[in-house]
This record gives structure tokens, sequence and C-alpha cells, in this order.
């Protein structure tokens, strides 16, 4: 047997670009994308990637070249999930609620040789433009500054520009008849995300073809994703590539329906005007469903599918959004896990439990996704695993093929999350009897707020920055609607007099607006140890107790859009003057 061939016919390497070219052939004229007054079939999205791509190619794109874009969930931001790797190049899509310094240390740390703007972004990437040719001039780098392109809105053009490049015409001028250059190594890299909270600076986690196409099957299976799906995108494509179902919707001959914000009235009328039957997000994102407004709701003419991970979402909340007639699976991840690594998977045997209980069983993390070897929880210092017994902690740790590269251009922190052949997640946790995962605490003291990652430590850094805090802690407090938002536990000089006011206003100046402390609380003394380290659970215990204000959430009138808009201009105009 060992000497029979391994050749074409028998070996293809394994890449979700496949996904793209098989939906055209079968469901060719199905509808792909739906945004607003567009409407796009599967021929369509097919040949739109292939201009692309080759226009891509045009502009001296390269293998492993890095495409970074800055858009929120419209055509273009999925189109370029097959356009960038069939061009060979590497698809960095970035958080759109990053500030302008991050943006700008992840454009000069991925290398990014062009850089895709949404309208709306130009502003901020404005911004990290600026700050990112400051860096490079200061360090005498040899990088060069990306090539600019910006995304007008598709459906009502702005004419908001930022340099000569605008992604329509781009497409209009590529090949449609561009032929995707065969993938030969299934390990080479697809896409490139960027952690945003687990340490102070962001780590760019590398996925491979292989990862990507395998954890997108797994959770198709998993989730029980029959073919034409109609999916919702109301959690953003930048997470993980959207948990991977920006590749995983073609799969299935779906339909895409893209909204540019989650809104309740947005998504309640995407639902019910396309017949939605598929969408994923954050817990958040049920209580902005629930708090809708009478004029907003509309009746769900069927049951709606929901995956949710991030922040465990409580059993009351679970409760509360079935009722409406979505039904939710649970399910956890991390980037470094191409996304979702564990699902609830549901058991016939708990239909006869009651609410309270189903809710409870489904609040769990669950179990492996089929592409996974092995999923564990381990005590880190002994490698031994934990007895399941749902009350012995230890650290969980993952093996499997869609587990991450590594960090780029990081070989110490790669080789420390990838020990004795697991991947350490740096999330505590149990596993229960029935071998389902649990978590219990986080190691690095990670917020998660909104489904995204805050780190502690940057947080604390940017308040020891203002000059009458001494000693500051953040941990996690309740959020109403985020699920969880930082609270600041502070220490101030003597005879300092700093409030509450000017403290969140401090950290607004130098933070993104999601990692800013909802709370600031003052101590004459942190909770410390013998050794002086401070006692981070003493205070998670008294922020638990707190909860944080709510925002007042204000629509923009039509004409603030239109003054918002020339605004713009103006402002894009100047830079292109410096």
């Amino acid at each position: 047997m060992d000497k029979l061939p391994k050749c074409e016919a028998n070996y293809v390497a394994l890449s979700p670009l496949t996904f793209l070219k098989r939906a055209a052939a079968v469901y060719s004229n199905r509808a792909s994308v739906i945004h607003r007054g567009v409407r796009f079939t599967w021929r369509q999205t097919y040949e739109r990637c292939c201009r692309l791509a080759s226009a891509l190619n045009s502009l001296n794109i390269v293998h492993n070249d890095v495409v970074s874009v800055l858009a929120p969930n419209i055509p273009a931001l999925y189109e370029m999930h097959f356009a960038v790797p069939m061009a060979g190049a590497v698809l960095n899509a970035i958080n759109t609620r990053l500030d302008a310094k991050t943006i700008a240390t992840i454009l000069k740390h991925s290398e990014a040789k062009i850089f895709f703007i949404d309208y709306e972004f130009v502003p901020v990437a404005r911004d990290a433009l600026r700050l990112l040719m400051a860096s490079l001039l200061q360090a005498d780098a040899a990088a060069s500054m990306p090539l600019v392109v910006v995304i007008d809105d598709i459906d009502t053009p702005t004419g908001i520009r930022l340099g000569e490049l605008e992604y329509e015409a781009l497409v209009s001028q590529g090949n449609p008849r561009f032929v995707l250059e065969e993938i030969t190594d299934e390990l080479s890299p697809i896409a490139l995300n960027y952690t945003s909270g687990t340490t102070s600076a962001p780590k760019g986690v590398v996925y491979s073809h292989r990862g990507a196409y395998l954890s997108t099957l797994s959770l198709i299976l998993g989730w029980g994703m029959q073919t034409e799906p109609v999916y919702l995108w109301s959690l953003p494509m930048f997470h993980c590539n959207g948990w991977t179902f920006t590749w995983g919707v073609a799969a299935r001959g779906g339909t895409n329906v893209c909204i540019r914000s989650t809104t309740a009235a947005e998504m309640y009328d995407a639902i019910y005007t396309h017949g939605v039957t598929h969408m994923c997000c954050a817990p958040i994102v049920f209580n902005i469903l629930l708090d809708a407004k009478p004029h907003e709701r509309r009746r769900l003419s069927a049951p709606v599918e929901i995956l949710t991970g991030g922040a465990p979402p409580p059993a009351a909340l679970l409760e509360r959004i079935e009722s409406l007639g979505f039904h939710v699976v649970h399910a956890y991840g991390l980037t470094e896990a191409t996304g979702p690594a564990l699902v609830c998977e549901w058991q016939k045997k708990w239909d006869r439990f009651s609410t309270e209980e189903k809710a409870a069983l489904k609040a769990r993390q669950g179990i492996s996704i089929l592409t996974l070897a092995d999923v564990d929880v381990k005590d880190p210092a002994t490698m031994k695993s934990v007895a399941r017994d749902g009350v012995e902690m230890g650290e969980i740790v993952l093996r499997g093929s869609s587990i991450m590269k590594g960090y780029l251009k990081d070989e110490k922190a790669t080789s420390e999350a990838f020990r004795g052949g697991w991947f350490f997640t740096g999330d505590v946790g149990v596993i229960h009897p029935d071998g389902y995962v649990e978590i219990k605490d986080r190691s690095k003291d990670v917020i998660i707020s909104g489904g995204e990652n805050i780190s502690s430590v940057e947080v604390e850094g940017a308040l020891y920055k203002h000059l009458d805090v001494v000693e500051a802690a953040v941990v996690a407090m309740p959020h109403p609607v985020w699920g969880e938002s930082p609270c600041a536990f502070i220490k101030l000089r003597e005879a300092a007099a700093a409030k509450e006011a000017e403290i969140i206003q401090h950290c607004r100046k130098n933070l993104p607006h999601f990692m800013v402390p909802k709370v600031v609380k003052f101590m004459d003394e942190l909770p410390k140890t013998s050794t002086g380290k401070i006692q981070k659970f003493q205070l998670r215990a008294v922020a638990r107790t707190f909860e944080a204000p709510v925002e007042k959430r204000r629509s923009t009138p039509p004409q603030r859009k239109r003054h918002d808009r020339r605004q713009n201009q103006e402002q894009v105009l100047a830079m292109s003057r410096l």
C-alpha cells in the first residue's frame, strides 16, 4: 500500500477558496450578497472577486503580501475574503473600533502593501496614516507607506476620497477571466488577524488555508447549517474572519445579508425582509434585540439560529432571547483558534429538561469542533489533566489543524503559546463529567466587552499616565449592554484632587472608546499580597456589585450625516495637500 501514488488526482491542497468556485457553478443565479439596494448573484460575486484579484496583481501584489482593510460588514469586505488570497496575498481585516494609534501600529507591523478604507472611516484612517508616516521617518525604516484605496458607498456614492484609487473603479479594471494560480502549499497564510487585548500590544495571528478550510467545515457541521441559508452579518467580519462564515456561507450556497451597524431596527428589518435563517453575535446583541422599541421589532415568521460567543451568556439572558423565537447555540473560541474551538453541541436527551436547566446547559462552552484533535483542561505547572468533576480548575488547552500557524514576527510569544504539544489559551475552566468545558475565570485578566478583548494591563498603563495616579488596577464589572466593561480602582497621590470625570476623560484621550473605564473608584489603599501584588480577586468581588451606566444611544439625523460627509471630504482634501 505504501507504493500507491500521491498525485494531482488524489491530493489537492485544502483551501476555502474552492467554496467560491463551487458556489458560482452550482448556485450561480442564487443571491450571494444583499446590501441595501444592491444584490449580487454567486456568478457575479465570483466574477467580481476575479476582477479584484486581477487588479491587485496589476498593483504588484505578490505572494504573502499583506492587504489591510478597515470597513464594516459591506460587500467589498466580503469579496476581499476571496479576492485577496486569490491574488496570493494575505488579508488583514482591522477592527473598526480601534483608534488611530493602534491602526498605525498594525499597518507598520504587518507591512501592509495596500490599505482599503471604507468612506466612513476615512478620518481615523487619515490620522493612522499620519502616525505611520511619522513612525517610519523616525525609525528611518525601509518599509514604505501602503497604497490607499477608498471604498465608497456602493448604494449611494459619497465621493469621499483619500488618494486617487476607489474600490469599484479598481474592480471594474480587473480581468473577469482571471485564473487563480493553484495553491500547492495548504499551510501558506490566508489571513492575518490581530488580537485586541491579551497584551499591551496587539499580536498578529496567522491563519493557513488548511486551518481556515477545516475550521469552516467544522462550524458548518457543528452548527448544523443546511444548504441555502440566509445569513445576517451581525458579527463583524473582522472578528476571526467572521468566525470563518465569510467562507462558510459560500460553501453552503447561502445568501449574505450585509448591514453596516447592529441596531435593532436594521437587524429586525433584515430578518423580516430577507427571511434570515442564521446569524452569529456576541451576547450583547441579545440585549439590543430584547430592548428594541415596539416600532423596531418584527415578529419572527420562523426560528432564527444564533451562534453566540464572547462573554459567557447568563442563563437568564438565553432564556429571554429564545422566547422571541431565536434558537441559540453557545460557542467558545479565540483569535488563535481560527474562531470558535468549542461548541455547546445539543443532545436530544436534554430536551426533557426544564427551560431553566436547558439555559444553564447552553451557557457552557461545550466540546471541541471536529477539526480539533483534542481539548483538555490542565494544570499548567504539572501538565496533568484536572478531574472531570466540574469543580477542579485548570487552563484550557487545544490542539488541532485549525489552530493558528503562530504570531507574526514573534517567535517568543509563539513558543510560549505552544507548549508540550498544546496551545495554551490563557483561560481557566473546568470539565464536567459529560466532557463539556466551562470557563470559570481568565488567567490574563482579560475583560470581554461586546465580544472585544480588553487588556486590563493596557488600561492600567493609560491610567498611570495621569500625574495624580499612584496605583491602578482594572477589572471587569457587569454592563447591561456589553456584558462586561472595565472598572478602575485608583489610589491618588497625597493632596491630589482628581475626580472620576477627569480620569475618564484622560482615558478617552489615550485609549479606544470601548476600552475606557465606565466606573472609577478611589481607594486609600489597594488590597495587596505580602509581596506587594495587587489582589484583583478582591476587586473583582467588589466590582460585581456595581453596574456600569448605559450611555444614551442617539441616531444621527439625515442632515447631520450629509454635513459629516462634507466635513470628511474637506479633511481628506486637507490631507492630500500635506
